[in-house]
C-alpha cells in the first residue's frame, strides 16, 4: 500500500497546476529527441549512399583494369607477331627482336626472350632469377597464352607479361616485357565518393589505392575480382553505424514526434490557468511512508561471488591455449579467473570488446558463461556467438571489428576435456603471454572494473557462410560427403559447401559433445574409417572430415586413399604461388621433406617451422607468409582470407582448385610428390612425461649422417628420408612420424629411432 501511495502522489504531481509548468518542459526533449532522429536517419541514407556510388566505382574500375590488360595483352602479342621479329630470333638476335617489340610497344622498359627448358633455373639460383619471374613464366608453359603479373624486378614492383613464342607448331621462346605500375593505376583514378577507399591488389600487394586509406583493412569485404586475372579491385565506404533506430524508421518515429510535440504546444495554449485540483500527498509524504521493507526491495543486490572449488594448476597453461579435464583442472570458477585474466590484460592494452564463442562439448555452456562473467567483471563488452567453430569466432572477431576473441574448446581432445583458445588485439596468445594470464591469477593482479561490461548475444553463422560463398564458387559441381565426428563443424560446414556448388551429404554432422560414433581427429586414420566407406559406397568425389571444433581437415579419395596435410599442401602451395610468386609458405616439422623442394620449383619460399596454431599465426605475421600448414590438418590462408587456421575454409579452397582442374580428384592428388611415410604415430604418457623425455632424447640422441633440427623436438633428416620425435602441447603424448624414399629406408630411419628411444625407456610400448 505504501508503494502505491507514492505512484499516486507521482501522478498528482503532474495534474493540475503544475502540467502547466511541465508540459512545456517536456516538449524540449521531443523536439530534441526529433531532431537528432531525423539526423541520424539522414546520416545513414547518407553513408549508404555513398557505399551505393562506391559499388558502382568499384565495378567500373574493376572493367577498365580488365579493358586495361587486355589492350596490353593484346599489343604485346601484335608486335611478337611481327614477321620482323620472327626473323630476328629466326637468326638467333634476340636484341634485335627486343629493340623491335621496344619500339611497337614503347610502354615496355624491358624485354628479354627465355627458353622453354626451365631445367637450369631451377638448378640455379632462383633468388637470382626473381621466383615473380618463373612464375610468370610457369604460368604461360600451363596456359599457353599471354599472362600478365605484377612481380618485382631490380628490386620494385613492376608490370610483366609474358607471351610464348612460336617457331610454327612448336614453342621457341617466352618473351618477357617489364612496363610500370602506372599502367594500371590510370584505370582505377577518379573521384572517389566521399569518405569511400578503393584500390587494386593482387594477392597481397597493392598496386595503387585513393580515397580514404584509414579504411583499407575493411576493404576485402567489397572486392571485385578482375576476370582471368590474378588481381581484384577492393573497396569499402564509411562504416554506417546504426544509431538509434535504422534509417527507415528514423524518419517516421522523428515525424511522429514532432506531432506529438505540435500537439502538447496546441494543448498548452488551450488549457485554463485558473484550474485548482485537489492535491493528493505529496512525494515527501510518500516517501517518508515507505516502510523499511520496502526501501530495501528497492536496493539492487550485489552479485553472487563464484567461490573457487578446484586449485589453480599451471599444467593447464599450455605452449598455445589453455586446456584441461573438465572437473580435475577445469570448472566454471577457474574458467571465471581466466576470463578476469584476459579482462585484465585487455584493460592495460586499452581494449574492451571481445568476441565469445563454444564447440559443442557438454562442457560449454558452463566454461563459456564463467569466462564471461570473468570478462565482463573486467569490464570488457562481450559479444557471444553461442555455438560456433573455433574458426566462425575468429572471423567473427574481424566481422565485428572486435579484435579479440576467445574461443572455448577441447578441439580433438576425449569429451572430458575443455579449453580456451585466445586472441587479444588480433595476436594469439602463445608460450609467455599465455603463462602471463596463470601469473596474473596467482599473485592476484586482477582488474575489477567500476561497472559490469556489456553482454550481446549475435549469430554470425549466417555472414560466415556468405562471405565464403561470395568468394569462392566452383566451376562444376562436386559430390563431397562431410565428416564432423558430430562436433560443432556439422552444424555449418555443409551449408559453407553447399553455397560454394557442392552436392553434399552429411555424416555425423548432429553436434553430440559425447562423440558417439567416433572421435573427432581426423589426424587418425581409424577415424576416417566409416568416412572412407560412404565416399565409396556413394561413388562420392571426394570425403572431407573436420575435428571437434573445425579448424582441421581431413580428406579421403573415393579410392580409399587418406590424402595427408603436407600433400595438400603442396597443392595450396601451386595455387597461391601462381598469383604470389615469390612468397614465403611455411610448414610444420611434422611435415614431408618433399614440401620444401615442391615450394620452391613453383616459384615460393619454405620455410619450417614449430608445430602450434598460435606460433604458426604469429611466425607467418612475422614473415608475411601468404599460406601455412600442419601435419595435424591446420591450414591458414593470408591470401583471400585472413590468416588463421579454418579447416572449414581450407574445404571449400580445395574443392575450388580440384573443380577447376576438369580431373577426378585422386587423378590430381596422384600428381603430389609421395613417399612412403606414416601417419602420426603417437605414445601416451604421463601428464609432463613427455616434455621431460623429449629433454633427455634432444641431449642424448646420436643420428649419423643426418641434417638435425630442434627447433621443435628431434627431426633427423637423411638423403633418403627422415624422421621425428616430439612432444604435444595439447595432451601428454610423444608424437612421432617417418618418411623414406623406399620402404626400406624407412624401415631402417624407423630402427635409428627405436634403438634410441629404447634406451631411454625401455618399457616404452612403441606404435612401429
Amino acid at each position: 500500500m505504501n508503494t502505491q501511495k507514492l505512484l499516486l502522489a507521482l501522478y498528482a504531481r503532474f495534474t493540475g497546476e503544475t502540467r502547466h509548468r511541465w508540459l512545456p518542459i517536456l516538449t524540449v526533449p521531443v523536439f530534441a529527441l526529433a531532431a537528432l532522429l531525423g539526423w541520424d536517419g539522414w546520416r545513414q541514407s547518407h553513408a549508404e549512399a555513398i557505399g551505393a556510388q562506391l559499388a558502382q566505382f568499384s565495378a567500373r574500375a574493376t572493367a577498365d583494369v580488365r579493358a586495361e590488360l587486355d589492350t596490353l595483352s593484346t599489343a604485346f602479342d601484335s608486335a611478337l607477331a611481327a614477321p620482323e621479329v620472327g626473323a630476328a630470333l629466326a637468326g638467333n638476335d634476340p636484341n634485335t627482336a627486343s629493340r623491335l617489340v621496344r619500339t611497337a610497344l614503347p610502354i615496355l622498359s624491358d624485354l628479354s626472350f627465355q627458353s622453354a627448358n626451365l631445367d637450369p633455373i631451377y638448378q640455379g639460383n632462383l633468388a637470382a632469377f626473381g621466383y615473380g619471374r618463373l612464375a610468370l613464366i610457369e604460368a604461360v608453359l600451363a596456359s599457353g597464352r599471354t599472362q600478365i603479373l605484377v612481380i618485382k624486378h631490380v628490386g620494385q614492383p613492376r608490370l610483366a607479361i609474358a607471351a610464348p613464342v612460336r617457331d610454327g607448331d612448336a614453342l621457341a621462346a617466352i618473351a618477357i616485357g617489364i612496363a610500370p605500375l602506372d599502367v594500371l593505376s590510370k584505370a582505377v583514378a577518379g573521384s572517389v565518393p566521399p569518405g569511400g577507399y578503393i584500390g587494386l591488389k593482387q594477392a597481397r600487394f597493392l598496386v595503387t589505392e585513393i580515397g580514404n586509406v584509414s579504411l583499407a583493412y575493411l576493404s576485402e569485404a567489397g572486392a571485385h575480382a578482375v576476370p582471368d586475372s590474378d588481381m581484384r579491385v577492393v573497396a569499402t565506404a564509411p562504416d554506417v553505424n546504426v544509431g538509434l533506430l535504422e534509417a527507415g524508421t528514423s524518419y517516421p518515429v522523428a515525424g511522429l514526434l514532432l506531432l506529438v510535440g505540435f500537439g502538447a504546444l496546441l494543448l498548452i495554449r488551450k488549457m485554463p490557468r485558473n484550474t485548482v485540483e485537489e492535491a493528493g500527498p505529496t512525494l515527501a509524504e510518500a516517501t517518508a511512508a515507505l516502510t523499511p521493507d520496502d526501501a530495501s526491495e528497492a536496493k539492487p543486490r550485489p552479485p553472487k561471488a563464484i567461490t573457487p572449488t578446484l586449485p589453480l594448476e599451471r599444467s593447464i597453461f599450455r605452449a598455445y591455449d589453455i586446456r584441461g579435464i573438465v572437473g580435475q583442472t577445469l570448472d566454471m570458477s577457474i574458467a571465471r579467473l581466466i576470463g578476469r585474466a584476459i579482462g585484465s590484460a585487455m584493460h592495460e592494452k586499452g581494449l574492451r570488446e571481445i568476441v565469445v564463442g563454444r564447440d559443442g562439448r557438454l562442457s560449454g555452456a558452463d566454461m563459456a558463461n564463467g569466462l564471461i562473467a570473468g570478462l565482463r567483471t573486467a569490464g570488457c563488452e562481450v559479444t557471444d556467438i553461442g555455438l560456433a567453430p573455433t574458426p566462425v569466432v575468429y572471423f567473427a572477431a574481424f566481422h565485428l571489428r572486435a579484435g579479440s576473441c576467445v574461443a572455448v574448446t577441447g578441439s580433438h581432445n576425449p569429451p572430458d576435456y575443455n579449453g580456451f583458445k585466445v586472441v587479444i588485439d588480433g595476436e594469439t596468445l602463445s608460450g609467455d603471454a599465455i603463462q602471463a594470464l596463470y601469473v596474473r591469477i596467482a599473485e592476484d593482479q586482477l582488474y575489477d572494473a567500476p561497472t559490469l561490461g556489456r553482454l550481446d548475444k549475435r549469430d554470425v553463422a549466417g555472414d560466415y557462410v556468405e562471405r565464403i560463398g561470395n568468394d569462392i564458387q566452383l566451376e562444376q559441381r562436386l559430390s563431397v560427403v562431410v565428416d564432423a565426428g558430430n562436433g560443432i563443424a556439422g552444424a555449418i560446414a555443409p551449408l559453407v559447401l553447399e553455397s560454394i556448388g557442392c552436392d553434399v551429404v552429411p555424416l555425423y554432422c548432429e553436434v553430440d559433445g559425447t562423440f558417439p560414433n567416433h572421435h573427432p581427429d581426423p589426424s587418425d586414420p581409424e577415424n576416417l574409417s566409416d568416412l572412407i566407406d560412404t565416399v565409396k559406397r556413394i561413388n562420392a568425389d571426394l570425403g572431407i572430415a573436420f575435428d571437434g571444433d573445425g579448424d582441421r581437415l581431413g580428406v579421403v579419395t573415393r579410392d580409399g586413399e587418406i590424402i595427408y596435410p603436407d600433400r595438400l599442401l603442396m597443392l595450396f602451395a601451386e595455387d597461391v604461388l601462381l598469383r604470389n610468386p615469390g612468397a614465403c609458405i611455411l610448414y610444420d616439422v611434422k611435415c614431408t621433406g618433399r614440401l620444401a623442394g615442391h615450394i620452391l620449383r613453383h616459384g615460393g619460399s619454405p620455410i619450417m617451422w614449430r608445430t602450434g596454431h598460435s606460433l604458426i599465426k604469429a611466425k607467418m605475421k612475422e614473415t608475411e607468409a601468404e599460406l601455412a600448414g600442419e601435419m595435424s590438418g591446420h591450414f591458414f590462408f593470408r591470401e583471400r582470407w585472413y590468416g588463421f587456421d579454418d579447416g572449414i575454409y581450407a574445404a571449400a579452397r580445395l574443392l575450388e582448385i580440384l573443380a577447376a582442374r576438369g580431373e577426378p580428384p585422386e587423378a590430381v592428388f596422384a600428381q603430389i610428390p609421395k613417399g612412403t611415410s606414416t601417419p602420426e604415430l603417437k605414445i601416451a604418457m604421463a601428464e609432463g612425461e613427455n616434455y621431460a623425455f623429449v629433454s633427455t632424447f634432444v641431449e642424448r640422441a646420436q643420428f649419423d649422417g643426418a641434417r638435425l633440427s630442434t627447433i621443435d623436438g628431434v627431426r633427423a633428416d637423411w638423403p633418403d628420408g627422415w624422421g621425428l620425435l616430439r612432444a604435444s602441447n595439447t595432451t601428454p603424448i610423444l608424437v612421432l612420424r617417418f618418411e623414406g624414399d623406399t620402404p626400406e629406408a624407412l624401415q631402417r630411419i624407423q630402427n635409428v629411432f627405436r634403438s634410441q628411444i629404447l634406451a631411454i625407456n625401455a618399457n616404452l610400448d612403441l606404435p612401429f
